[in-house]
């Protein structure tokens, strides 16, 4: 028996007013159904000297607190990496909570087991939003208050570019090419690693249209500087440009493209592009901070209105995938 023509108009209208309603919580968007990511509530940070953490123990150094699938917290913690960090700071990997929407931590740390109570015992009021990263100091002591440090994952990973180590670490934003690296910096934020979320959290077909347009002009933007400059977007030197770039581009099979409909082309028709991203993921102590697993539970199984089945998807082996060859090649 076929369902009547006004039932399914019905159905469908009250199916797209929900729908609207839960996306008001996970994504706000402007009349014309434009994603618009809510401000950042982050405060600068500072780098410490070198002779302010030297005495601390290990359990009191400094923490960066991230989330395997948070694309934000994935750029700190490749500076964490990359930069060989771990004598002067701590990782602390919190994970989801899919059904209460907050960032657990477990095993708890003073005496904290979600980042929204380690905000609150920061000192910031109940309706800060608790997000990752966050880099935290518990304090020289163990009475001190601990104190945020800082939350907005741009500025932090300039901070840890310049976190003291005892090893000797790359400088991933030389003072030659700090213009060239804001520029790219303007560019990938909105259009790139904003872009796939305009394009997944749009409301309209004409603000996913334009979302689309511009994250794959922006795509072809870096494809053509690539196969003139190369390796890197700034040449020779791998910046904090490539850093800001890769969380998003390592996620597009597992994640952007069949969730967030960023399918315009595929990636591999951005035969640079690929190839950059298959020189980033072989840098030593970069495969640790991918987990594809991760990412797709977190991702399908927290965005329900994108995927109301809550069927998280299979998805290929990462390291195969991001070697192959593309298919013009």
């Amino acid at each position: 028996m076929s369902i009547p023509p006004i039932a399914v108009a019905l159905a469908r209208g009250g199916w797209n007013w929900q729908w609207n309603q839960l996306m008001n919580g996970f994504a706000p968007a402007d009349q014309a159904g434009n994603y618009e990511r809510p401000p950042s509530q982050h405060q600068k940070a500072i780098a410490p000297q070198k002779n302010e953490l030297i005495n601390r123990s290990k359990k009191l150094l400094p923490h960066l607190i991230v989330g395997r699938s948070c694309p934000w917290a994935h750029r700190t913690w490749l500076l964490y990496e990359l930069r060989d960090l771990d004598n002067s700071l701590n990782l602390l990997i919190a994970q989801p909570d899919h059904n209460a929407g907050f960032w657990r931590i477990s095993p708890s740390w003073l005496g904290c087991d979600s980042l929204l109570g380690l905000y609150k015992k920061c000192g910031k009021p109940p309706n800060h939003r608790a997000t990752v990263p966050a880099l935290v100091d518990p304090g020289e002591r163990e009475n001190n208050q601990p104190r945020l440090l800082g939350n907005e994952s741009s500025q932090l990973i300039e901070v840890l570019n310049e976190w003291p180590t005892a090893n000797d670490a790359p400088d991933l934003l030389p003072s030659d090419l700090q213009e060239e690296i804001e520029n790219w910096h303007k560019l990938l934020q909105n259009s790139v690693n904003n872009g796939v979320y305009r394009c997944g959290f749009a409301r309209t077909q004409s603000a996913y249209n334009k979302a689309s347009e511009e994250l794959f002009q922006a795509l072809q933007e870096v494809e053509q500087n690539l196969s003139v400059r190369g390796p890197w977007l700034c040449g020779e030197k791998l910046t904090l440009a490539d850093v800001r770039l890769f969380p998003t581009l390592i996620r597009w099979e597992m994640v952007y493209e069949p969730l967030f409909g960023c399918s315009q082309e595929p990636l591999w028709s951005f035969p640079n592009i690929w190839q950059w991203r298959q020189k980033f993921l072989a840098l030593p102590r970069v495969l640790r901070t991918c987990d594809s697993t991760a990412w797709r539970n977190d991702y399908f199984g927290a965005l329900f209105p994108l995927r109301p089945s809550n069927i998280v998807p299979a998805g290929p082996n990462l390291v195969k995938l991001v070697n192959s060859k593309p298919i013009d090649q």
